[in-house]
């Protein structure tokens, strides 16, 4: 009797499975990847069985890509690192430049204060401030979210026409009820927000929390960054706000213009 050879996949064929895994389990936290989510629900969304998910969630927390608080599993502190590095050197000069702008802001309106940037179809979290009681909120410093829906996302997006146009051929995923899927709809609101200046998040990123963002301008008007700030929503009336937040972006533009020109000169 001839012997039976059993094919086994190969070792190289495993890790790229393997790393294929990880991965979607990584994009599977979506909003909630500081506030956390359970394994069981992680293995729903990255289609992967329970086992699997808990086995792949042990790897990344012994190296720091996640961590578990609770019964939960949250992003951890080295993915946050890695994110930074792709980040332009001169973000971190425009941070220390405007913080005493987000500082002004908070001042005035005593809610959440975010500085952001585009990077892809994503923004990132340069800065946030807030109080002693600050509204859950999926951002955090360092941390990504989808542009399309939040409001610092909408006003870079109305400034940056290769973005929107690669953001308006990708899935638009949905956050909230509120959030805008449509490819059309989403196109004429960061129309509107080209036209006024200003972009409001009703909820779209996540439920009970409300947001207003306006462009920070640097030198030759070339948009850098979006300021924000952001409360509960029914008790922080974002279009109240958004003259504060006007006359605080329009000063922050003006001081990172100036300083561009000196730099330059």
């Amino acid at each position: 009797m001839s012997e039976i050879v059993v094919e086994r996949p190969s070792s190289a064929r495993d890790d790229r499975a393997a790393v294929e895994k990880a991965v979607n389990l990584l994009e599977s936290f979506g909003s909630q990847g500081s506030t956390g989510i359970g394994v069981s629900e992680l293995a729903r969304r990255a289609e992967l069985s329970k086992s699997t998910a808990f086995r792949l969630l042990g790897v990344l927390e012994r190296n720091g890509v996640v961590e578990k608080v609770g019964q939960k599993y949250r992003l951890g502190e080295r993915l946050q690192e890695l994110g930074r590095q792709v980040l332009a050197p001169g973000h971190e000069q425009v941070r220390d430049v405007l913080l005493p702008f987000t500082m002004d802001l908070y001042e005035l309106t005593r809610g959440t204060v975010h500085l952001a940037v585009l990077h892809g179809v994503e923004v990132v979290y340069l800065s946030k401030l807030h109080g002693h009681r600050p509204v859950p909120s999926p951002s955090r410093v360092g941390g990504r979210a989808p542009a399309h829906c939040t409001a610092v996302g909408k006003v870079l997006l109305a400034y940056d026409h290769d973005a929107l146009d690669r953001v308006l051929r990708t899935e638009l995923r949905r956050y909230t009820a509120s959030t805008i899927t449509d490819p059309a709809g989403l196109a004429a609101e960061i129309a509107r927000v080209r036209d006024e200046g200003v972009a409001f998040d009703d909820q779209e990123a996540a439920p009970g929390l409300s947001c207003v963002a306006v462009p920070i301008f640097g030198v030759r008007g070339k948009v850098v960054a979006a300021m924000s700030v952001s409360g509960p929503t029914g008790r922080f009336d974002t279009r109240a706000q958004a003259g504060s937040l006007r006359r605080v972006g329009a000063a922050a533009s003006q001081q990172l213009a100036l300083l561009g020109r000196r730099n330059r000169g």
